[in-house]
């Protein structure tokens, strides 16, 4: 069903997954300190590349369910969204239907859920923009889907594929076959089962769908010295910059489990990748002979790991006697159940499994060794693998334990974590992941459970879940929450989809308009329009504050079909809008429901609430509050908290329920709770931190944020503060007075990094500007290093004000600087090496050298090359 216990290698589990190296960094806007992940996406790339047979994947998505449900909107939008029936497989996994029908419903999509092997595509053939299929189908045969794909693409409709990486190392590529897309999981690349996640689903695509291919691309481009350099590509196409017009709402990855599959695959290598592969398919074939033998009829459709099972009307008899002998099988249906080998299954458990299937009639198991040695794997046909996969030197290089280590440090020293110094984004939050909190997500007993075992198995999960939803609706002034939603952006998806089910149960289906304040983050349009709204934006006035007038006007305006507003709080600019209650009032009086984004909860936790502030909704990120780490650019978990009206209308899940209620939505993730083997993080931080910690945190972060305004208000203007002089959490520094000498916030970021910081969040949510989130996690000494540093940066620019320099032949212009330009024979600068390299004396003991200068971003999307060469 898409989930396969797997084996982690040690040197990775050790080096990456538990290493704060590894985990703490931010996603890689800052190529010149990132490009160790860099390095590490590309080569995830590269081996999805390879093995799909495809010329362009993303860097991850959040889970395979939620990438099929992406690759549905890619093939509506290149349809243009004048045809709306899509085909979806039957034989697709259970959840991956769910959540590509959720997602249909605002765009008013139609689906048609059918066998593909007797489907007549003529019965659609005037309204088709796209078809689903799972490659091995979800009870695990292998049927061919050339010719369906190909009448399929005569009709004008794209092609999708939801398919299995580790079957694709001995089964036709998805590109071999005509697929425009594929999608999947590639958990079992060496990452845990985690009860559900989290996991690097996959997104791979022909060339001329990559402009409209959802998440983060990583291509290859040069610094300004002509050295070859990794960064984001294509960033014009993300939502943040297209906002309403958007394709996805997706705003993050799961980078940190997309490296680890990425390393799995380099640690192997080609050879041992199909070594696995193949070991797994002969553990499925000696139990599909074994079954044979004790007289039970297996499917006569080939298969790669799962044997499909037709036990009549003794499904459920079956299925209760394999299970008392412990083992879980999947009751696929009222005839058939399946049962699906991994890498990590023993000799031992297959004789032992044998011997329950046995049991049930009466019989003796055959033994495993005469089974073993006449084992003989499936002839695939014309579906057998004969492409090579995974050439590149990065596959094939590392094999020992030893090379990987030191390859695995080599590329964690090219980048900047919360392990070297602060990372003062704003609206990110990058405070401390500690590690009491991190140390359980790698025990066994929480990530080696299935998210589809029988209840009374993770019984432990259902406790630690149950509180930390209470905890969450607690915190926020709210009567539940679901955990569903694996980011911050499945969480406002999540939210608006609530708040709209509400509206049709009371009858309102007109209600499809949603104010949004100018100011804020690209993610609440798109997220509104993949919720089928219409976006009407609000003011914002001088202050930085939701122009009231403007805002009654509009509600009044739009009364009649008004939904809700999107607001953060405190706002985007980094203060408390005294009017904020008034605006929950104004809204509701015109019959529309309250959206808070979550994004500075930071500023909230312990002092106040959505709920007690007047919210119907809001969403949580855990990895900004609640400490669950940034991971590189993920993961992340997005709950949604929804006062008492809205509860019923939270999301459910086809295979576990997770909201019992009749009124629930449909599942919008993969697995029942999403993310759950980082859910201990947050829980272990609230319980740790309990009521008067968590005030306290609230409180110090904004102590930090003022302090460091305060220091910093003679050198740069402070954008917005609140009628007492105050910001709350950030604060926003104004670099537009400069621009008139030349210098801009992109020069004033990339001479921070020779600083040994990580700039701040530049450009947004004013251009121009630099927004800092120094968090309570900093101590003073630190706020004061980059307080000194901002203060040596005015000084350098003052040198271009008073023409004792100009811009081009700055120091901030070239930075940052690399040790190789630095030591270089040749120094034709007109300042001193010192400067460039050690601008304030600390620097000489404790310094974060980038290992590329300022890359050139236009060549990278001029020549877009997104794999390893």
């Amino acid at each position: 069903m898409g989930y396969y216990p797997t084996l982690t290698p040690h040197v990775i589990l050790r080096n990456v997954i538990e290493n704060p190296g590894w985990y703490t960094p931010y996603t890689p806007y800052q190529g010149e300190i990132a490009q160790g992940r860099l390095a590490a996406l590309l080569t995830y790339q590269t081996m999805i590349q390879d093995l799909t047979k495809l010329p362009l994947a993303n860097a991850s998505l959040l889970d395979e369910a939620t990438a099929a449900a992406e690759a549905m909107s890619v093939a509506f939008a290149n349809g243009k969204k004048k045809k709306h029936t899509f085909f979806v497989s039957s034989n697709c996994h259970p959840q991956v239907i769910e959540v590509v029908r959720t997602r249909a419903v605002p765009f008013g999509i139609k689906l048609v859920i059918g066998d593909e092997t007797s489907f007549n595509l003529a019965d659609v053939k005037d309204d088709l923009f796209g078809v689903l299929l799972q490659y091995p189908f979800t009870d695990g045969r292998i049927i061919d889907p050339t010719a369906f794909v190909a009448a399929a693409k005569a009709l004008g409709a794209t092609a999708i594929c939801a398919t299995d990486l580790m079957a694709l190392t001995v089964l036709k590529a998805p590109g071999e076959i005509g697929f425009d897309i594929a999608v999947g999981n590639s958990q079992r690349f060496g990452v845990p089962v985690g009860y559900g996640g989290p996991h690097a689903g996959f997104f791979a695509v022909s060339d001329e769908l990559k402009r409209i291919t959802p998440g983060r691309i990583i291509g290859t481009s040069v610094d300004d010295a002509g050295k070859p350099a990794i960064r984001m590509a294509l960033q014009t196409r993300e939502q943040h910059i297209r906002r309403e017009k958007a394709t996805s709402n997706i705003c993050t990855a799961q980078a940190l489990l997309a490296n680890t599959a990425g390393f799995y695959a380099t640690y192997h290598g080609p050879t041992g990748v199909k070594n696995i592969a193949t070991a797994i398919h002969l553990k499925a074939s000696i139990l599909a002979a074994g079954l044979t033998q004790v007289g039970y009829a297996v499917s006569a459709d080939p298969f790669f790991d799962t044997v499909k099972i037709i036990t009549g009307d003794e499904t459920d008899k079956v299925v209760a006697h394999v299970l008392a002998a412990g083992f879980n099988v999947r009751n696929l249906n009222s005839n058939a159940i399946t049962v699906a080998l991994d890498e990590p299954t023993t000799q031992e458990e297959i004789d032992a499994l044998l011997k329950a299937f046995a049991s049930y009639k009466g019989k003796q198991a055959p033994a495993l060794e005469t089974l073993s040695a006449n084992a003989a794997p499936v002839d695939f046909g014309s579906l057998a693998r004969t492409s090579e996969y995974m050439t590149n030197p990065v596959f094939n290089t590392y094999t020992s334990e030893t090379e990987m280590m030191r390859y695995l440090f080599y590329l964690q020293k090219k980048d900047l974590g919360l392990n070297s110094a602060m990372i003062p984004l704003g609206s990110c939050t990058m405070k401390l992941n500690a590690a009491t909190e991190m140390i359980p997500i790698t025990w066994p007993e929480l990530n080696s459970l299935h998210p589809f075992v029988p209840a009374y198995q993770a019984e432990g999960y259902r406790v630690m879940i149950q509180q930390l939803e209470r905890d969450l609706a607690k915190l926020t002034g709210f009567a539940g929450a679901s955990l569903q939603p694996n980011a911050g952006s499945q969480g406002e998806y999540t939210g608006l989809m609530v708040i709209q089910a509400y509206h049709r149960h009371n009858g309102q289906h007109q209600r499809n308009v949603c104010l949004i304040p100018t100011s804020a983050h690209g993610t609440n349009p798109a997220s509104a329009a993949m919720v089928g709204l219409k976006i009407v934006s609000i003011a914002v006035d001088s202050e930085g504050n939701v122009d009231m007038d403007d805002l009654r006007k509009k509600a009044v305006q739009y009364k009649d079909t008004l939904s809700s507003i999107m607001i953060t709080y405190p706002s985007t600019h980094g203060i408390y809008e005294e009017s904020i209650k008034e605006v929950c009032d104004i809204i509701h009086e015109n019959g529309g429901q309250v959206y808070m984004d979550g994004a500075n909860m930071n500023a909230q936790v312990g002092l106040t609430s959505p709920g007690h502030i007047g919210a119907d909704v809001c969403h949580l990120n855990l990895h900004k509050t609640f400490c669950i780490p940034h991971g590189g650019g993920g993961p992340g978990v997005g709950p949604t908290c929804v006062a008492a009206h809205l509860v019923d209308f939270l999301p459910s899940h086809p295979v576990v329920t997770s909201n019992p209620s009749d009124l629930a939505m449909g599942a919008v993730s993969a697995a029942p709770w999403g993310s759950a083997s980082i859910l201990p993080i947050t829980w272990t931080y609230i319980k740790m931190m309990g009521g008067e910690g968590l005030k306290k945190a609230s409180q110090v972060a904004m102590l930090n944020a003022n302090y460091m305004a305060k220091r910093l208000e003679s050198s740069y203007k402070i954008l917005y503060r609140s009628k007492a002089g105050f910001c709350a959490h950030e604060f926003i520094l104004d670099i537009r007075p400069f621009k008139e000498f030349g210098i801009d916030e992109v020069d004033v970021a990339k001479r921070l990094i020779d600083y040994g910081f990580h700039g701040p969040t530049m450009s947004w949510p004013v251009p121009g500007t630099l927004m800092i989130e120094p968090t309570e996690s900093e101590p003073l000494s630190e706020l004061n290093r980059l307080i000194e540093a901002f203060e040596c940066i005015r000084e350098e620019i003052r040198e271009v004000e008073e023409k004792k320099i100009s811009a081009e032949d700055s120091v901030l212009r070239h930075a940052p600087h690399t040790m190789e330009v630095v030591i270089a024979d040749k120094w034709d600068r007109k300042y001193s090496r010192e400067k460039a390299a050690y601008p304030v004396p600390a620097l000489r003991h404790n310094k974060h050298w980038p290992t590329v200068g300022r890359i050139d971003n236009v060549h990278g999307d001029r020549n877009l090359c997104t794999a390893c060469q």
